[in-house]
């Protein structure tokens, strides 16, 4: 293995992406969006390094060593550096995506619980102008389709569901009872994605509790 990177590396471009994922997860953080330790966050590099945080830390408290290097096969490149079991899907999402910069995962109430009161394997979202946030949206009239897969510990048999729509995907996608996973061609737009994200499923949420109809699944919540 190679020596890899970290903080005492004097290399700008990692410098300049560790810091952005420590940036994202105090952001992430401040939101109720990560938990504990829940949630990984990734960058890709011009020259394809991956940095991606280190598993079991609180991303609300990350500094520039907690993040680590990995292949695009989510190995890590240095010995003793331990990567989140899911790995492989910020992986995926940057070898299906050539302009994906940035992978951000979290763990918010709205995307677990919306997730988990309904089977359906779609989240539907239309009629907000905030969905404008997302590329190729150009009108709140649209529906935003957030495919939604079951939580699986075999991390590459979940991979293979969600390769099967990673085509369509304008919006991310939820794991049920888990979150949600969304990205883009830069930190910047990743994390005003998961925002934009957020804010809708909250709204969504917040329908429910009040009893007002809602069509964000194809059954009833």
């Amino acid at each position: 293995m190679s020596e890899g990177h970290n903080a005492a590396v004097e290399d700008p471009a990692w410098v300049a992406a560790a810091d952005a994922i420590v940036r994202a997860g105090r952001r992430m953080d401040q939101r109720g969006w990560v938990p504990a330790t829940a949630g990984n966050i990734s960058v890709r590099l011009a020259d394809g390094r991956i940095a991606l945080t280190r598993s079991g830390g609180h991303k609300g408290f990350l500094n520039a060593d907690d993040v680590i290097e990995v292949d695009l096969q989510g190995r890590p490149l240095r010995d003793g550096d331990r990567p989140s079991a899911e790995t492989l899907l910020h992986c995926q999402i940057y070898g299906h995506f050539p302009t994906a910069g940035a992978v951000l995962h979290g763990h918010s109430v709205a995307a677990t619980v919306l997730s988990m009161a309904t089977k359906a394997s779609a989240l539907y979202l239309a009629d907000y102008e905030v969905q404008k946030v997302f590329e190729g949206q150009t009108t709140h009239a649209a529906r935003v389709t957030v495919p939604v897969f079951d939580n699986d510990q075999d991390i590459a048999h979940l991979s293979r569901s969600v390769a099967l729509y990673l085509d369509d995907m304008k919006a991310g996608y939820v794991i049920r009872g888990h979150g949600v996973y969304v990205w883009g061609p830069t930190m910047d737009v990743a994390l005003a994605r998961l925002e934009g994200l957020e804010f809708l499923l909250a709204c969504e949420l917040e329908r429910v509790k009040l009893g007002v109809p809602t069509r964000i699944a194809e059954e009833r919540l």
